[in-house]
């Protein structure tokens, strides 16, 4: 690339290491793969997807099994369309009604039903098994929570990880 002589050019940056060169490449492929491979489990032991999974997993945590739309979608990284459609499917089976929000009437929550909550368990020892086989399993030795906090730090500004430094 040529410097067209402008001031906001760049200063040349230092190529990476071969090693993270590997870790930049291994981390695309289980970003890729892993998700996949628990929604194929879950697809095919439970008939739910991972992304309803992890909306029933969201609900069961919030208080009063109720998230605002815009909530649940943001907690599960997928956009709010996406998570009306996941809701719907989920609404149709009796796992999650919506309500219209009380501060906001232009708003509607998602609630986690009783049978809900009892299809989440049903599906968790699925979810546990996959993300053990294509996770945890492969991690050996490493140290966890500082794992955890590095890659918590891809995403998310550090005072916010939930990760503790104990130990440091």
């Amino acid at each position: 690339m040529s410097d067209t002589g402008s001031s906001s050019a760049t200063p040349p940056q230092r190529p990476l290491s071969p090693e993270e060169e590997a870790v930049v490449r291994a981390l695309g492929r289980v970003i890729m793969v892993v998700p996949r491979a628990i929604d194929a489990d879950l697809t095919r032991e439970q008939r739910l997807t991972l992304n309803e999974y992890g909306a029933l997993m969201h609900l069961s945590e919030a208080p009063h099994r109720l998230l605002r739309m815009s909530e649940l979608a943001a907690a599960c990284d997928v956009s709010l369309s996406g998570m009306t459609r996941i809701v719907t499917r989920l609404e149709a089976d009796g796992l999650i009604e919506r309500v219209q929000c009380a501060e906001d009437a232009r708003g509607s929550n998602a609630v986690l039903t009783d049978a809900g909550l009892a299809r989440l368990e049903q599906a968790y020892p699925t979810h546990l098994s996959s993300t053990r086989r294509h996770i945890t399993d492969h991690l050996g030795e490493l140290d966890l929570i500082r794992l955890a906090d590095a890659l918590w730090r891809f995403a998310t500004p550090a005072e916010d990880s939930p990760a503790t430094t104990a130990g440091d």
